[in-house]
């Protein structure tokens, strides 16, 4: 577990643009099988999250077409809640970042961290933007 004070601001980031923390099974649960499309982001404390994944989440939200729902848990945090997500998240292994689209329970898209690590923000958004236009 990382220490409140330190993951506070990271938290926020995505917080502050709209995304739902969610720190419960049971609230993914309901997140991810409402009608509509689900994002769900697992935020972390790497620098490939702060460089990459949570400024590409947010530039992804510019789009015309956009998830109905967006939620955020934090992996190293959010134990229940991320071991949750992840579980919807199989077949693909845990990492962290990751990005998981899901539209009325079924997940459509997905990012895992080789996906995020070393690329652009905005090749990230766009990546979003195009699984939105195509499931949202």
């Amino acid at each position: 577990m990382y220490p409140a004070e330190l993951v506070k601001p990271m938290s926020e980031d995505l917080t502050s643009a709209g995304f739902e923390a969610l720190n419960t099974a049971e609230a993914v649960d309901a997140a991810v099988k409402k009608e509509g499309t689900t994002l769900v982001v697992v935020n972390s404390v790497c620098g490939c999250a702060a460089a990459n994944a949570r400024p590409g989440a947010k530039m992804s939200l510019k789009n015309d077409k956009k998830p109905s729902t967006i939620v955020t848990v934090f992996a190293g945090v959010d134990t229940e809640a991320v071991d949750q997500a992840r579980g919807h998240m199989v077949p693909f292994p845990p990492s962290s970042p990751s990005m998981a689209l899901f539209k009325n329970g079924e997940l459509v898209h997905m990012l895992e961290r080789h996906h995020i690590e070393g690329r652009p923000a905005e090749l990230i958004a766009e990546n979003l933007m195009d699984a939105y236009n195509e499931h949202c």
